[in-house]
């Protein structure tokens, strides 16, 4: 993604917080005071939640009273469908902070006056916004009034253009809806945005791979500056709209030269004295490898060293997480009681990738750990198109840094003796340490080996290493003779030394 800027830009621009996470930030602080934005979307894409939104944040952080104007579902239909976001409509109803103008179908006699003239229309909204002192206005949907009210497109526009104008004289900031036939096609139905719009934004929810997939795409920004390209969001019981940026990320972190424990004295030597306290790290094997064994060392020596811990399973349940542990005389039971550990397991189909990494994110600014991992991030890609992998793995990588957190996550190669899998392949430039452990034959028999594959700011151990497992934990031994291929198909290590 890009930023793109007009030729003309007002450097004085004022600009009104919409109150979608992250949203403002793509639009360089919000949208512009006193400008018309165009919000448009197929059926069912969020449209109306970000229109109230819009509202909600102006008058309850704000104090900046609204006017809705609906063409589609009465105000009682809105009041009910929008309570699960926790916006107190109601309240602010019988407060007058925010008046609705009415012009549903049910009332649609009521709009036009004469042939094609909405001037009764435009009497209601303004003696609402005056009687409300208003700030911020809604249409929505403005495709209703072209589908059921006026025959007659051309007119329709002129009317509308007449509004739009006679509430830019007000000082209003507007925003309007508007349907869309295909998530790609027209940017509105009867191109509404042509004539009216000093902005536009786009909402989808694309089908890809028997999943949908919503984002947010600020098209049109009249003399402003903003975030090219799609952006993903998700909407968020008691909140509403929240988009995951990615390009509005900055890589301002700083680094830290602190070394923490992996948790295997052997590991730390192999990598300089341990890992960067604010660094990410992925550790890629195949099944039965010894990943989970590695997060169980990571989790278990930050505990020991007086760290907050946090695991966020997605292969096993808590049960078979923490019985793995005991195997390897690590008892999670313990480090939970003393506030020292959390362990959540999540089953990956049972929200979006946005939702997970919010879950994430919830739960990081909740306990605050002093290292996080994350076991395995191959189960999060079957969810996902390829696009939405990556912007979640991006996001991921980026909270951790900016949060100052030792992160490490898991990959499963899909071969038992190597390869690449989509998750090393998206990730790996992301990281600052990969770990790869592998299955290596010699002879008749199958051991296990390691190697650090890569260590960002630092010099580490370049020697494939054998290790083995026991109820004790993970030992590193000698490294192999001979040449063993760890990247193909064909792991088989020469004659030892």
């Amino acid at each position: 993604m890009t930023i793109k800027e007009d030729d003309a830009v007002d450097p004085v621009l004022e600009r009104v917080k919409t109150g979608i996470e992250a949203f403002d930030d793509l639009v360089m602080g919000g949208l512009p005071r006193g400008r018309t934005t165009i919000v448009g979307g197929t059926p069912g894409s969020g449209k109306t939640v970000f229109a109230t939104q819009f509202l909600a944040h102006g008058i309850a952080n704000l104090h900046e009273p609204g006017v809705f104007v609906t063409f589609e579902e009465s105000p009682h239909e809105i009041e009910v469908n929008m309570a699960s976001f926790g916006w107190d409509i109601r309240r602010w109803r019988e407060q007058k902070q925010l008046v609705f103008v009415d012009a549903s179908p049910q009332d649609r006699d009521e709009i036009v006056v004469g042939d094609f003239d909405l001037a009764g229309l435009l009497a209601r909204i303004l003696h609402a916004v005056r009687a409300a002192r208003a700030k911020r206005l809604v249409l929505d949907s403005l495709t209703q009034l072209f589908d059921h009210f006026i025959a007659d497109p051309t007119t329709t526009r002129r009317e509308l253009l007449r509004i739009a104008a006679a509430l830019k004289k007000e000082g209003l900031t507007v925003l309007m809806t508007a349907e869309r036939n295909s998530e790609y096609g027209e940017i509105s139905r009867h191109r509404i945005e042509e004539f009216v719009a000093d902005n536009v934004v786009i909402l989808r929810n694309a089908l890809d791979k028997e999943r949908r997939r919503r984002t947010i795409e600020v098209l049109k920004m009249r003399g402003s500056r903003h975030v090219e390209g799609e952006v993903p969001i998700t909407l968020v019981e008691n909140h509403g709209l929240v988009a995951v940026p990615l390009s509005s990320l900055r890589l301002e972190q700083k680094s830290s030269t602190k070394r923490v424990t992996s948790g295997n004295a052997e590991l730390d030597g192999m990598t300089s004295g341990g890992l960067f306290r604010d660094s990410v790290t992925l550790v890629s094997g195949a099944t039965g490898t010894g990943k989970t064994l590695l997060v169980t060392n990571f989790l278990a020596g930050g505990v020991a060293a007086g760290e907050r811990a946090l695991l966020v399973g997605y292969e096993e349940s808590r049960g078979q997480l923490f019985r793995n542990a005991r195997g390897w005389g690590v008892d999670f039971e313990a480090m939970e009681a003393e506030g020292k550990l959390k362990v959540i397991s999540l089953y990956p189909e049972a929200q979006s990738l946005p939702d997970h990494l919010l879950t994430i994110r919830e739960l990081v600014e909740e306990f605050k750990p002093d290292r996080l991992a994350v076991d395995s991030l191959s189960a999060l890609e079957r969810i996902a198109p390829e696009t939405g992998f990556r912007e979640f793995l991006i996001s991921l990588t980026s909270f951790i840094k900016q949060h100052e957190i030792a992160g490490l996550c898991t990959a499963t190669n899909k071969s038992l003796i190597g390869g690449q899998s989509a998750s090393e392949q998206h990730i790996s430039t992301l990281t600052d340490s990969i770990i790869l452990l592998r299955y290596i034959q010699e002879g008749d028999m199958m051991n296990r080996g390691l190697m650090v594959l890569k260590m960002r700011g630092s010099e580490h151990d370049k020697q494939i290493r054998r290790f083995t497992i026991d109820a004790k934990g993970m030992h590193l031994g000698e490294p192999f003779g001979g040449v063993p291929d760890v990247f193909g198909d064909t792991a088989i290590a020469g004659p030892t030394a």
